[in-house]
């Protein structure tokens, strides 16, 4: 009976060995559960093009959008753990939906493994060059002495720019009014109009506008100053220690994929976000580089769904 038991645990091995090194052997499928063109579909068309190279076996970029990202993030969810069908993981489908949504189909700690942290993107405090304040404890200060006045413009409720706005709220002790937007581009449209005041977004749509001195940023969510901008503190350093409130990208696998697969997958992601040329696309994508272990992608996720899913359990959130 033991030499039965140990001849099992010598074939799984053997089994996984082989699968770390005949993987790939075809075409594997990227899926991105947004629309081409934004900045998650760029990151994941870079890693694609570059993961083509490196496995020898074309990487091919799936866009199911819908649901938020839901749609998409399910079909992942149920494909073959077999190193076929990865999953460019985001912040909102990964780490805000399974709470917001009634049923979003999937949950990432039970359905997926990490292969990796890949970027992080902070969402930022932009104002419009005529708001008075001049940075994030002026802001505080106007807001406390005008209670419910002041309008801050995000994208749409429950997304990470809204979610960060209520943090911010939560965090700061101050009294303002959210004003959600269905899309970016209304909200930046709006904001460089001077209709809003001031909002907390995505750099990316505002790059140009902030660089033409359109726009002004008042501070990023990110515990490290954004690349890009050296000179705009955080949040954190601003007077509000701790604050964070970034998005992360990263790639997943469905649970079960060998962990052979996953390490291998790891290693190729971690040689190409090191290269000058990733960095720079990366950057000009509003984000900076970030890598880690499959494990840390892990936690990072565990620790990022506990932390959204508390502040929507508080604010009563959640979307049929």
């Amino acid at each position: 009976m033991r030499s039965w038991f140990i001849a099992c645990l010598l074939a799984v091995g053997f089994g996984c060995a082989a699968a770390g090194q005949d993987y790939p052997a075809h075409t594997i499928t990227l899926i991105v559960p947004y629309p081409p063109g934004g900045g998650v579909d760029a990151t994941a068309r870079i890693v694609a093009e570059k993961f083509s190279a490196a496995l020898g076996e074309q990487v091919i970029v799936d866009n199911r959008s819908g649901g938020s990202g839901n749609v998409g993030t399910r079909a992942a969810a149920k494909a073959a753990p077999d190193g076929y069908t990865l999953l460019l993981g985001h912040t909102g489908t990964i780490s805000i939906n399974p709470s917001l949504y009634a049923n979003a189909g999937y949950d990432p700690r039970r359905d997926f493994s990490g292969v990796g942290l890949m970027a992080s993107m902070p969402v930022a405090l932009i104002a419009h060059p005529s708001f008075p304040a001049k940075s994030v404890a002026e802001l505080i200060a106007f807001a406390k002495a005008q209670p419910g006045q002041l309008n801050m413009g995000t994208s749409a409720v429950g997304t990470g720019g809204y979610l960060c706005a209520e943090l911010f709220k939560s965090v700061a002790g101050v009294d303002l009014q959210i004003i959600p937007y269905k899309g970016t581009a209304p909200l930046m449209n709006d904001l460089v109009g001077g209709h809003i005041p001031v909002a907390f977004g995505v750099l990316p749509p505002a790059m140009s506008n902030i660089e033409a001195g359109n726009l002004r940023t008042l501070a990023v969510t990110s515990t490290t100053r954004f690349s890009l901008l050296p000179d705009v503190p955080t949040v954190s350093e601003s007077g509000l220690p701790g604050f964070e409130a970034v998005l992360h990208y990263g790639l997943l696998a469905p649970k079960g994929t060998p962990a052979p697969v996953l390490e291998r997958l790891n290693r190729e992601l971690r040689a190409l976000i090191a290269t000058d040329e990733v960095k720079q696309r990366i950057a000009a994508e509003g984000g900076d580089p970030l890598t880690s272990s499959p494990a840390e992608y892990d936690a990072d996720i565990d620790r990022e769904a506990t932390k959204w899913a508390g502040l929507i359990s508080r604010l009563g959130l959640k979307v049929d």
